[in-house]
């Protein structure tokens, strides 16, 4: 690209990315969805007073299925990528790779906890119809799964039926559905990681690289807190569940294993690159670290990074985060919980 143009369609791509930011909800909007009684007042609140208008106006907030309405909020995601498209070709290039992997994977996974639920049925009463035109999966297959040799034929000339032939399940034992998940999320990494070294610029390709090792070593760090919690687990199983790729040597790894407390852990890993944001960080739980700590990283990035393609991931990691919060406020108002009960489980720090 000419380098005048490069430099308008970076200043164009930052001003979007930051404009659509703007349009996130607010605490006040957190605030009215808890509040809701139902899902489909909270459909209805999202369809006419927030920026998921694009994707819910076609919706009957009345009679919509809560599977249905989370088809339609992560179709926001996908959408606001296209948007973000249209400014750089090369940020289309490299982050559809991450969100279309990831969508996949996504869609085995759910499609295989229906398998051992005995409902995979259901996986069409809410099937993303919006990302057939982006993935190389079949997703109408998908929907007819009932084994999974059924899942296998389903995903033929795919990467992921290779990926997922060693665990077939065998007669007698269940499925060993942590290290199916565990390879899937290695293969992911190991693309993103691909398609960050195409970028040319040096601080570019050192910030994303920082914030998805980062986003490795709290997912691993978060493993960690939960399986040591668990009776029965050894260090060496453990160790076997950690994701490739990130920033922690075997040494601290070995002290995290050694940790006898969740709070001797803490301390360890508040002593690494990627840990230090930690103690600037509240949790309830393992489970909200990888997620809170990206949304912290994220937050700071789309204010005050010069890269464009950073400034994009933010605000679809943030926009994620977002949606995935808005699902688990939906989930809380079908299981009847107090919004004091449901506000301690979103991921975004909303102040």
């Amino acid at each position: 690209m000419i380098p005048m143009l490069e430099s308008v369609a970076s200043n164009a791509i930052l001003a979007k990315s930051r404009a659509m930011y703007g349009r996130r909800l607010t605490k006040e909007d957190f605030t009215a969805l808890l509040e809701c009684s139902s899902v489909g007042e909270a459909a209805g609140y999202l369809k006419n007073k927030t920026d998921y208008a694009s994707v819910l106006k076609n919706i009957n907030e009345n009679s919509i299925h809560r599977g249905q309405l989370e088809t339609k909020l992560r179709q926001k995601i996908f959408e606001d990528y296209e948007r973000l498209c249209k400014y750089e070709i090369s940020i289309g290039e490299r982050f559809g790779e991450y969100l279309i992997i990831r969508s996949e994977i996504e869609q085995i996974l759910r499609s295989l906890l229906l398998l051992q639920a005995g409902t995979p049925e259901e996986y069409l009463f809410s099937l993303p119809t919006y990302l057939q035109k982006h993935v190389q999966i079949d997703l109408q297959r998908l929907s007819h799964i009932r084994s999974y040799e059924d899942l296998l034929e389903a995903l033929e000339h795919t990467p992921y039926k290779k990926i997922l032939e060693p665990f077939i399940p065998q007669e007698g034992l269940p499925l060993d559905y942590t290290s199916l998940e565990n390879a899937l999320f290695s293969y992911f990494y190991e693309k993103v990681f691909e398609a960050i070294r195409k970028y040319s610029r040096l601080g570019t390709r050192k910030r994303l690289e920082a914030i998805f090792r980062s986003d490795i070593d709290m997912e691993n760090f978060s493993r960690i807190l939960r399986l040591k919690a668990l009776p029965g687990n050894s260090k060496d199983f453990i160790r076997s569940t950690l994701l490739p790729l990130g920033g922690l040597n075997q040494k601290t790894i070995d002290k995290l294993l050694d940790a006898q407390t969740p709070e001797e852990a803490a301390e360890i890993m508040s002593h690494t690159a990627s840990g230090r944001i930690l103690k600037r960080i509240p949790y309830n739980w393992p489970d909200q670290i990888p997620g809170r700590v990206t949304y912290r990283t994220c937050s700071h990035d789309i204010h005050f990074s010069t890269h464009p393609p950073v400034v994009t991931f933010s605000y679809l990691f943030l926009l994620r985060i977002e949606v995935n919060d808005i699902i688990t406020i939906v989930e809380g108002i079908r299981y009847r919980l107090p919004p004091e009960e449901i506000r301690p489980l979103l991921t975004g720090i909303y102040k």
